[in-house]
């Protein structure tokens, strides 16, 4: 049976299939933001999409000994993130020279540098590297709060996540390098607060009214979207508050929907593998595929080499 707080609260922690539901809602609204560069639907996605995995990560954080938790994080996310990044950047030197055309990295030993800076420095098909080594460091920063003031309502907080916050909204407007996705680790410490403080709030059915017309108005556009790899936070509290009450209720419904989303689950749980390798999907297949056919292509090649990867033992244990 499924495990929930307060009056059905999706509660964090645990194998919970709903937990899964919304990873696979979040990388489909990544994917089709990927997919629908421009117009309402892009707008739509980018609302919200990012924001969701840090706020769902919150969430399922516990205190844990500081430094084996950073160390566990290192080795866990840093080896599927070197490994995709090399098989992407061999793809993209094969398949750039067979089109006759000029790889993205080219100039070597010259292109090393922002090859191992990462983030700003990665474009095309690698422009979604930014995420996972931003989470990682965001996670290892907030975990060692939480081994210090494990309850999110600690007074304590509020003396980090007040300048936390200001620095979000300030680094963006200096600069836009941004190595291995550093400059969005603010704002990412911010949401992660933020779902690890919502795991421990009691659910009113009042909350329902202005948590969907906060973010009807960051789906429709009305507030300026965001775009956390390069700090562009939108309008102050309301762009990113939009984001976090579209991600509160996308939690709810994958509680009630997860009974019989096994399809969506399925895709949350290859979440990391899509996210990897879907925007080289879309790089390289749309000239060639219109819209739908570019999404559904975007969708189910990572989805098929996530089960690839997981049915060869020593794929699993690079890749995954």
């Amino acid at each position: 049976m499924e495990n929930r707080g307060h009056e059905g609260h999706p509660p964090g922690g645990g194998r919970l299939e709903w937990i899964d539901v919304a990873r696979g809602v979040g990388i489909v609204a990544v994917v089709v933001g990927h997919v629908w560069t421009r117009g309402g639907l892009r707008d739509a996605m980018y609302s919200f999409h990012m924001p969701l995995f840090f706020l769902l990560s919150g969430l399922l954080s516990r205190p844990q000994p500081v430094a084996r938790f950073a160390w566990r994080q290192w080795a866990s996310q840093m080896r599927p993130y070197a490994a995709f990044l090399i098989l992407l950047i061999v793809a993209d030197q094969i398949i750039e020279t067979m089109k006759g055309g000029r790889p993205i990295f080219h100039d070597w030993p010259h292109d090393l540098l922002p090859i191992l800076l990462g983030g700003s420095w990665l474009r095309g098909p690698f422009t979604i590297f930014w995420f996972v080594p931003c989470l990682m460091m965001a996670r290892i920063v907030f975990n060692m709060g939480l081994a210090r003031w494990p309850h999110p309502f600690d007074r304590h907080w509020a003396w980090v996540m007040l300048p936390c916050l200001a620095a979000a909204y300030a680094v963006g407007q200096f600069t836009s390098l941004s190595p291995l996705g550093v400059l969005s680790v603010p704002m990412a410490l911010v949401l992660l607060w933020v779902g690890a403080a919502w795991q421990l709030a009691a659910w009113r059915s009042w909350m329902v009214a202005p948590l969907v017309l906060l973010s009807l108005a960051g789906l429709m556009a009305l507030l300026p979207t965001l775009n956390m790899k390069a700090a562009d936070y939108g309008w102050p509290l309301l762009s990113i508050g939009s984001a976090v009450a579209t991600s509160f209720l996308l939690f709810r419904l994958s509680v009630r929907i997860a009974p019989f989303s096994g399809w969506i689950a399925a895709i949350g749980r290859a979440s990391l593998v899509i996210m990897y390798l879907h925007v080289a999907v879309i790089h390289y297949l749309s000239p060639y595929l219109g819209k739908p056919w570019l999404l559904m292509t975007a969708l189910l090649a990572p989805l098929a080499a996530y089960h690839l990867i997981r049915s060869a033992p020593v794929a699993r244990r690079i890749f995954l």
